[in-house]
């Protein structure tokens, strides 16, 4: 057989270029006087917008940052966290976001893992950011701080000492509190902070965002840890401008005229491409909330007129607890999406009920850039299910105890992994070439969630592998059991989780969150559910909580309630 020399018209280089910036650039051009941004009373319009971003890029771009580089990123949701996104984009830099509650050791581990260049840390993130920048020295700048930007350790502030002068900051990125001094252990000498403002106001700004290679990385986000140490999942131009267009041909109407409520943490991947890329693509307008509470959510949603709702199924439990305590007009949503979670029908339905939106479920993953597959505004909705994939994306069933390849199950119907492929699955887990040959088997990325795929292409999610119960060697689906219970007029939230247990194996406990004003009793819930499924599968026990652990995507952390209540038993 001829080997034929390597060919950049051949190999997939190629001379085609693809940049994730073009969808702000792009709006601002076609449509500079609409209004990209709500918040705080305020309306920010794409033309300022991305006047803004150029002028953060050129000061970045004066800082060192220019292709490739990585700029990790602690900003909330607030116009900022566009600004230094777009912006990092348009230098064909990478952005590298982290989550806001993680403290100064996680910092540093992301910080050192990914690389990064520099950083770019809201106000309110600066006590844990600093001392994290400093130990992997890694240069930092600042956004939020009302000048001047000089903190005193806290050695300083001792209880009966005097204030100092200059003051720590006051405000915080959400204006609601005091941030916390930078600790003691940065040293007696307060470290000069150069605030990005300052330094975009003085620098000149891009005249245009430089070009990319559709396959170049664009982001590199962290994955949860809840299986060992984050991994940083890179994803691509392509997937994400392609996913950004699939869910606006095939999937949401989103129309230009739209109100989309972000409320979504933006460093998360659902965040950033469901709502800020598509959103941003199509020229709608996006509400910014810094932290989601759901009174203020249907303010904000009444002022504005939202008409799109994105969340995932604990902010949908919360807006619904919320509306339940007001008689205060509704915003005027026309559809609501769902994902990051399997939601209850019943939650479904009561949403439904009380905002007059369907709401499309759909699923995906950090490493698939965020979407895999919705349930389309274009055909019927079916409740249960995650809906069909988007197009150019693939789905399959494999089975789950085989490693090493891929066993697809020939059976509509039949359980087992859910695997992907497409132009939506990641570059891979930086630094870490086993464990993207783990992730993506003969093609096919293994998601670790277990479900079933329709004859006509319907996709259900039964459960994270991980998650599964087996309780005398029987499987018992914990998502199964929540939807049950969350039709008990007394719950608000409930998660199922499997304990150990030297009879049965594991048994099958739930964490309930029950409704204001409402009460009811541990047996009469596990009867509820007996009622209503096979023996094997209902809880034996039922533990009352305030609130349920969440992750940074308002996941339920189902192992910490394991490794609580196993403790109790």
């Amino acid at each position: 057989m001829t080997r034929h020399a390597a060919d950049p018209a051949i190999d997939g280089t190629g001379y085609g270029m693809l940049s994730v910036a073009s969808i702000l650039a792009e709006s601002a051009t076609r449509a500079p006087d609409r209004v990209a941004l709500y918040f705080r009373g305020e309306a920010l319009s794409y033309g300022e917008l991305w006047s803004q971003t150029r002028a953060y890029a050129g000061a970045l771009r004066e800082l060192g940052i220019g292709r490739g580089d990585r700029v990790a990123v602690l900003i909330p949701n607030v116009p900022d966290f566009a600004r230094v996104y777009y912006a990092v984009l348009a230098l064909g830099a990478i952005v590298v976001p982290i989550h806001l509650l993680f403290k100064a050791n996680e910092i540093e581990y992301v910080l050192r893992d990914s690389g990064a260049d520099l950083v770019v840390a809201a106000s309110s993130s600066l006590a844990e950011a600093l001392p994290a920048a400093r130990d992997a020295a890694v240069d930092l700048v600042t956004v939020l701080a009302p000048p001047p930007v000089v903190y005193v350790p806290a050695a300083k502030t001792a209880a009966n000492a005097s204030p100092a002068t200059p003051a720590t900051i006051a405000t915080n990125a959400a204006g609601s509190g005091a941030t916390p001094p930078v600790a003691a252990a940065l040293g007696t000498e307060p470290p000069s902070i150069r605030r990005l403002e300052d330094l975009a106001g003085a620098a000149v700004p891009i005249a245009r965002h430089e070009p990319v290679r559709p396959m170049d990385a664009a982001t590199i986000l962290y994955t949860s840890g809840t299986t060992g140490t984050p991994k940083g999942s890179v994803g691509s131009h392509l997937a994400i401008v392609e996913q950004v267009h699939n869910s606006l041909i095939d999937s949401l109407d989103i129309l230009p005229d739209d109100v989309i409520f972000g409320g979504l943490p933006l460093f998360h991947t659902f965040g950033q491409t469901a709502v800020l890329n598509t959103g941003f693509r199509r020229g709608a307008a996006i509400i910014l909330l810094p932290k989601f509470d759901a009174a203020e959510a249907i303010e904000l949603m009444v002022l504005h007129r939202a008409t799109v709702f994105e969340g995932v199924p604990t902010m949908y439990i919360a807006l619904i607890e919320a509306a339940a305590a007001r008689v205060e007009a509704r915003p005027p949503l026309r559809f609501a999406v769902s994902g990051g979670a399997a939601l209850p029908v019943a939650v479904l339905e009561k949403f439904a009920e009380t905002f007059g939106a369907e709401v499309h479920e759909g699923y995906g993953l950090t490493e698939t850039s965020s979407t895999v597959s919705v349930n389309s505004r274009y055909e019927k909705t079916r409740p249960g299910t995650v809906g069909r994939p988007l197009w150019g994306v693939e789905v399959a069933v494999a089975e789950p105890e085989v490693e090493g390849r891929i066993e697809l199950l020939p059976d509509a119907g039949a359980v087992g992994e859910i695997v992907v492929r497409g132009y939506n699955v990641f570059n891979g887990y930086l630094g870490r070439p086993d464990a993207s040959a783990d992730a993506v088997v003969d093609g096919w990325l293994r998601t670790g969630d277990l479900g079933t795929l329709s004859a006509d292409g319907f996709i259900t999610i039964v459960d994270r592998k991980k998650d599964l119960i087996v309780r005398n060697g029987y499987n018992v689906y914990p998502t199964e059991v929540e939807a049950v219970l969350a039709r008990h007029a007394a719950v608000s939230m409930v998660a199922v989780f499997g304990v150990p247990d030297d009879v049965h194996g594991q048994e099958v406990h739930a964490a309930v969150v029950t409704r204001v004003g409402e009460t009811v009793e541990p047996n009469d819930l596990i009867a509820f559910a007996c009622e209503r499924m096979a023996a094997y599968k209902f809880p034996r026990v039922v533990h009352f909580v305030t609130e349920l652990p969440l992750g940074p995507s308002g996941k339920v952390l189902k192992r910490v309630l394991t490794e609580r209540f196993a403790a109790a038993v």
